[in-house]
């Protein structure tokens, strides 16, 4: 007789360790069948063929598949839509249940509803799991229930009821065994057969580096050192436990815990203010009227704005994936206020290039710049370039990786814009929009 399968689905949680579905799953079903489906509906919407994201994605499944065969067994993987992949796997194996873990981007809920009523159609159970915060939707609110809008008081709630409760891990080593063997398992798609080349952007490495959370308060600011962890990008895809990553850190460094609380109240804001993925937190600051200039839009996105601190990161983001968060602020507020294009412009920029896109941070820290978003800077703070480069780069050492030409005979541009006129004309824009 067939045996009875659950289907644990891999997404953004791809490791077996402290996974809390993948622990479900075994520890409720004598047969796990793991799978990954590389999702069409959101890889045909990604405009470059090397994107480091699906290389990186690619080879963390090889991985597991990897690992997966120390146990006789492997991770299903097709390319297709997920009721696609789902339905076919259902004709293939006798499937009496899928559990996931939760995401909660709007694709993904719309995605899961749809998979919810196809599996049920087909008496199929359908069970998804918390995995890739501490705290999610509702556990996390204002003595009245309502969702908070301010981040300290929401942080100081997160961090008493984390000491209330603490963190319960989800140890899978003792279950490995249930995982289906010797079926037989497709080979992994190639990113040719996906329509994708091999990214030549190297991926950081995952293991937390101690000495950087224990001096991050004081040396995050200075883009030309190592003195962020670089993990996000594991945080993003799950190849690390956000659980264990509190357990490691919560005594090194609040600081560091902070930014890690942020990502989850920007989590917590997308969840309860959906709408904030295409408007303004504060609907007032949709009336303001941008200039959105191509050409200008160009020079930001080339790194080519006669401004050596924004031009360098967005050369580092281009060339790595990856962008010092100070640097962020700085290239962000650039486009917004400097030459007064639209925020999301700048957000969709960000999205195609960022090796830790996540919709909820990029958002936030989108609106966070223009002003419009929860907690945001007020919209007279405008940052000035050069003072932030004397204050947190003082040596010029990351604008002269990034910049050669400064210091070369090669022709660099001069400012698009001027400081002091632009500063002048975003405080009137605002100004005046946000008082019609």
């Amino acid at each position: 007789m067939e045996k009875e399968v659950c289907v644990f689905w891999f997404r953004r949680d791809l490791r077996l360790e402290d996974n809390h579905g993948l622990f479900q799953a075994l520890n409720q079903h004598e047969f796990v069948l793991p799978i990954f489906i590389f999702d069409k509906n959101i890889l045909d919407r990604l405009e470059d063929e090397d994107d480091a994201r699906v290389s990186f994605i690619r080879s963390e499944i090889v991985n597991l598949n990897q690992q997966l065969g120390s146990y006789n067994s492997g991770i299903y993987t097709q390319y297709g839509t997920p009721e696609e992949v789902l339905d076919t796997l259902n004709k293939s194996f006798l499937v009496k249940a899928v559990y996931t873990n939760h995401d909660y981007e709007p694709y993904a809920k719309e995605r899961d509803k749809q998979i919810s009523k196809f599996l049920e159609s087909k008496g199929i159970q359908f069970q998804t799991f918390k995995d890739q915060v501490i705290f999610e939707k509702g556990e996390v609110l204002k003595d009245d229930g309502k969702p908070y809008t301010v981040f300290t008081p929401y942080s100081n709630k997160w961090k008493k009821r984390f000491s209330e409760h603490g963190i319960r891990q989800y140890n899978t080593e003792h279950l490995m065994d249930r995982f289906l063997k010797e079926f037989d398992c497709p080979q992994i798609p190639t990113l040719s057969e996906m329509g994708f080349i091999q990214s030549s952007i190297d991926i950081p490495d995952k293991i937390l580096n101690t000495n950087v959370v224990k001096n991050y308060k004081d040396q995050r600011d200075f883009p030309a050192i190592m003195g962020t962890s670089r993990l996000s990008v594991h945080l993003r895809f799950g190849t690390v436990s956000i659980r264990q990553l509190v357990i490691e850190s919560k005594d090194l460094s609040e600081t560091w815990l902070n930014e890690l609380i942020w990502r989850e109240f920007y989590q917590m804001i997308l969840w309860h203010f959906p709408q904030v993925v295409n408007n303004a937190f504060k609907p007032a600051y949709d009336n303001i009227p941008w200039i959105n200039s191509q050409e200008n839009f160009k020079a930001w996105c080339e790194g080519k704005t006669g401004y050596p601190i924004v031009d360098a990161g967005m050369r580092e983001l281009k060339a790595t994936g990856f962008m010092h968060n100070r640097v962020r602020m700085i290239t962000s507020s650039f486009l917004i206020k400097h030459l007064l294009i639209d925020w999301r412009w700048g957000e969709a920029w960000f999205a195609r290039y960022l090796l830790d896109f996540e919709l909820a941070s990029n958002n936030g820290g989108w609106q966070w710049a223009a002003s419009s978003g929860c907690d945001a800077a007020p919209y007279f703070r405008v940052f000035n370039p050069y003072l932030q480069t004397k204050k947190f780069d003082p040596r010029l050492e990351y604008i002269n990786k990034w910049v050669p030409e400064l210091n070369s005979l090669k022709e660099y541009p001069k400012p698009i814009v001027e400081h002091d006129f632009a500063r002048k004309r975003v405080l009137e824009t605002y100004k005046k929009a946000l008082n019609s």
